[in-house]
């Protein structure tokens, strides 16, 4: 270990000088081991001082040229550093827009992982997929969900078409409620069963989660009025044309008796009661030709408005289960019962809070909200 003073003037000079330019925390830390070691501090006082290990003091008080700021860097990783260039990067960023099919690839998405890969293959610059992801995210990119497209499917024309008589609709239903309502109707299912999800735990001791996973499935059919977003929504085993009927008819009596709660009575629903429009999907049981004659015949003031094909984005509704279903969706439920119970709260007594003005994940496209 050198003795105390053992720097020259002009050593000590030029390492004071380094120190006061420096704007590397891990060269500072090393110009003050020489300096306060000329000054008669031992490796401990040092280590003590500087807050470091006693161990890097020993290092590089003996490895540590005063003559040589050089010397100062460390050599022990040498070879391990690695840039992207200026080409590296314009790469990265027209891979980034690419499809992997385009390229010949049989994966679907690019990951920084390969990403690696084949940059490295074009450039011969090797990074890891960390420094990928960081690159990425300072050009504002993240790895997000993706919406789903049905552009492919839909007919323009006629998705124009039906928005703009649509809006017509709406408008009217808005202003004179008592003569026509728009009610947006569909079809979903709550299921029971637990999904596997990330939770809090020390590193090295995950949390345990039981494998044991409960089945069960709640369907649920109804509908959301337009103009003040009443939901009327029902229980059902499942999807057909006899429970679409039935669950009309309960929709056809709840409406009845309001107007009955006007003043009417019941046998002038048909001429003083509005008119009803369900906007609905083109499922096959929506169709059936039975159940549209015993519409016609029972049910006169309802009207059935078909969305155009592959336009989920037109049914207000969606948002009403995809809301819901946001909200179950960390809870745990012994029953189908509870499940069901909780639902009848949150979808027919009004505690499901709504952003109206939120779009619809993965459904292709925006949702009408106002």
């Amino acid at each position: 270990m050198p003795a105390k003073g053992y720097l020259t003037q002009s050593q000590k000079e030029n390492l004071q000088k380094a120190l006061s330019e420096s704007n590397n925390p891990q060269l500072t830390q090393k110009i003050l081991m020489l300096l306060l070691m000329d000054d008669g501090k031992t490796y401990k006082e040092i280590t003590d001082w500087l807050g470091c290990s006693y161990r890097s003091v020993a290092y590089w008080c003996v490895h540590g040229d005063p003559d040589n700021l050089e010397s100062l860097k460390d050599g022990r990783n040498q070879g391990n550093y690695r840039k992207a260039t200026e080409e590296y990067i314009n790469l990265l960023m027209c891979l980034i827009e690419k499809e992997p099919s385009e390229l010949g690839y049989e994966f679907g998405r690019w990951t920084t992982a390969r990403l690696s890969t084949y940059l490295e293959e074009q450039t011969g610059i090797k990074l890891s997929g960390e420094q990928i992801r960081r690159i990425l995210n300072k050009k504002k990119y993240a790895y997000l969900w993706a919406k789903y497209s049905l552009e492919d499917k839909q007919n323009p024309q006629n998705r124009e078409a039906f928005k703009e008589k649509l809006q017509g609709y709406l408008e009217a239903s808005s202003i004179y409620p008592d003569k026509i309502q728009v009610w947006f109707w569909d079809e979903s299912g709550f299921s029971l069963r637990v999904i596997r999800r990330k939770n809090w735990g020390k590193k090295g001791h995950p949390t345990k989660v039981t494998g044991k996973r409960s089945r069960g499935r709640v369907n649920i059919m109804g509908g959301l009025r337009f103009h003040d977003k009443k939901r009327m929504c029902y229980f059902i085993e499942k999807g057909t044309g006899e429970s679409f009927y039935e669950q009309l008819k309960q929709l056809n009596n709840f409406l009845k008796n309001e107007c009955v709660i006007l003043g009417n009575s019941e046998s002038d629903f048909p001429k003083l009661g509005p008119k009803i429009l369900i906007v609905l999907d083109n499922a096959s049981y929506h169709k059936k030709k039975t159940t549209l004659a015993e519409i016609e015949k029972h049910l006169p003031n309802i009207q059935l408005y078909f969305l155009p094909v592959y336009s989920p984005d037109f049914n207000l509704v969606e948002l009403v289960w995809h809301s819901a279903k946001e909200y179950i969706s960390h809870r745990l439920f012994k029953s189908v019962d509870e499940l069901k119970h909780l639902l009848e709260r949150l979808l027919n007594q009004g505690e499901l809070i709504i952003q109206w003005g939120r779009k619809i994940k993965n459904k292709g496209n925006a949702a009408i909200a106002n």
